[in-house]
């Protein structure tokens, strides 16, 4: 399934490439063709090809067979500077800045203009680091150290920097999955102006909405084959998902009945100094709250603080009547607490250990004896636990980063699961996921809420929050701006009380 190919050599170009590490076919007989002036989407779920399609015009893999094309002629790249020298330039999800330098020396790292005696000309690094923003339409002081930028400064300044080596092909994997609204808005600017100075642009993101507003045309992967390339002019985002998935997702927010019991988490005037104030609510047996607002309005930090992994100042949390200490987590993992956090690779998981043993970071005591592991009842635990929750892998001793996002977040929840939790806080529970692997989440959150489990999820995805929460609490400026139920959540009323226009939850 294609469209009509314009009629013009491509900047850079895919055909007929395959790729395998061991038994897995990561890619097979796959072709992509990326044009001058043109904003070019790849979909597919997590597993599907993308990251390895992205090394291989990178020039981290080299195929094991097909082409790579510049400008219409075959061309092997020996590693990433053979690509960054032809023009091709990645733009990560997480950029990899040296904090102590400025931005301008980021940029020119190791390449810096030099006068008479080999000094540095500092005065030409900062006014070309000013021509390149000025280029971009972004207002950034070359000067300033990249500590403390934000994700979207940061992106900015990899972006600066592939310009600096006159990219003509930027890929650019998740740009936007950690920014803000406001924050997404300029980096679109930023890739129009790009694209109409003639660069083709190759996007990765798993929210389709991006993928309409900004690209006009998509590839679409599925285990490891090319599916469809066409316009994305007269697609919708039912027939992307169709190519991706391999079938119809009717239910992306497949919520169930659920029996609502008892309280199995209270949590009263809780107050963290400088960060919230006066938060109150339950959550009950059987039922899934959504607790929505801003970013920085305090949503994760009362998360946080629930668990004990930040104190609070006053306030109080139990767990079916068991108060809990503030800055305890052991105590809160033993009243049966559970937290899934937001950054799955940083707080989440131990990204150099196996896949079975971070399934097991939280079941010593399970699978323990004297003091000593029990290997058999580890690996047993976590084949349990990999199963139930269809972790797509190879082996169980491979090293948990070699998984795919959605993957990952599988073996976090499995993790947590594993400890029989009275109440399981989530936060983002699939950012950054294909769309396929959302709704298997989807489906097991509402199937945990239909088992009795009290779930508190916290999410940035508004339809997410409105298609799974059984009530609505949303946070605004640190306090609790509303308590919204289910029948009478809507974008409108959500957004009013996370922007401080709505009911005040007393």
């Amino acid at each position: 399934m294609t469209d009509p190919e314009p009629e013009r050599t491509p900047v850079l170009a895919l055909e007929g490439v395959s790729k395998s590490f061991g038994a897995v076919r990561a890619l097979r007989d796959v072709s992509l063709r990326l044009y001058a002036g043109e904003a070019h989407a790849l979909a597919g779920e997590n597993g599907a090809g993308k990251s390895t399609l992205i090394k291989a015009l990178a020039g981290v893999h080299r195929p094991d067979s097909g082409t790579v094309l510049l400008d219409g002629a075959p061309v092997v790249f020996h590693g990433p500077a053979d690509a960054r020298d032809a023009g091709v330039a990645v733009i990560y999800q997480e950029p990899t800045l040296f904090p102590d330098l400025s931005i301008a020396e980021n940029i020119f790292v190791g390449r810096q203009p030099r006068r008479s005696f080999g000094r540095v000309d500092h005065k030409s690094v900062r006014q070309a680091t000013a021509d390149l923003f000025r280029r971009l339409g972004v207002d950034l002081d070359p000067d300033q150290p990249a500590r403390g930028l934000s994700i979207a400064d940061q992106q900015l300044v990899e972006i600066a920097k592939a310009l600096s080596f006159d990219a003509r092909v930027l890929i650019m994997d998740e740009p936007t999955a950690a920014l803000t609204g406001s924050e997404v808005a300029r980096l679109f600017g930023v890739v129009r102006a790009l694209r109409e100075s003639g660069a083709a642009v190759l996007f990765i993101s798993h929210r389709l909405e991006e993928v309409f507003q900004l690209c006009q045309r998509v590839t679409t992967l599925r285990d490891g084959a090319w599916i469809a390339s066409e316009p994305v002019e007269g697609l919708t985002e039912d027939d992307l998902v169709r190519r991706m998935v391999g079938r119809d997702l009717d239910e992306l927010y497949p919520k169930q009945d659920a029996k609502v019991g008892e309280v199995a988490l209270s949590v009263r005037r809780l107050t963290r100094e400088g960060v919230f104030t006066d938060v109150s609510f339950d959550v009950r047996r059987g039922e899934i709250v959504g607790l929505a607002g801003l970013v920085g309005a305090g949503r994760s930090e009362v998360a946080r603080a629930v668990f004990g992994v930040d104190r609070w100042d006053a306030g109080e949390v139990e767990v079916d009547g068991r108060p809990l200490k503030s800055g305890a987590p052991s105590l809160a993992m033993s009243a049966g607490l559970a937290l899934v956090p937001e950054d799955r690779r940083e707080q989440g998981l131990v990204m150099e250990m196996s896949i079975e043993r971070n399934i097991n970071l939280t079941g010593f005591g399970a699978t323990s004896r004297a003091g000593l592991m029990n290997r058999g009842a580890e690996r047993s635990r976590a084949v349990d636990w990999a199963l139930r929750l269809q972790v797509k892998y190879a082996r169980l001793a491979d090293v948990v980063g070699t998984l795919s996002g959605g993957n990952q977040q599988k073996v976090v929840l499995a993790k947590w699961l594993a400890t029989d939790p009275r109440v399981l806080i989530v936060d983002e529970p699939t950012r950054g996921i294909d769309v396929g692997t959302k709704a298997e989440v989807h489906r097991l959150l509402s199937q945990l809420a239909a088992d009795g489990l009290a779930v508190l999820m916290i999410s940035s995805d508004l339809p997410e929050i409105l298609g799974m929460a059984d009530r609505v609490l949303v946070m605004h400026e640190g306090r609790l701006a509303a308590d919204i139920p289910r029948a009478e959540a809507t974008e409108e009323s959500v957004m009013a009380a996370a922007t401080g226009r709505g009911r005040n939850a007393a």
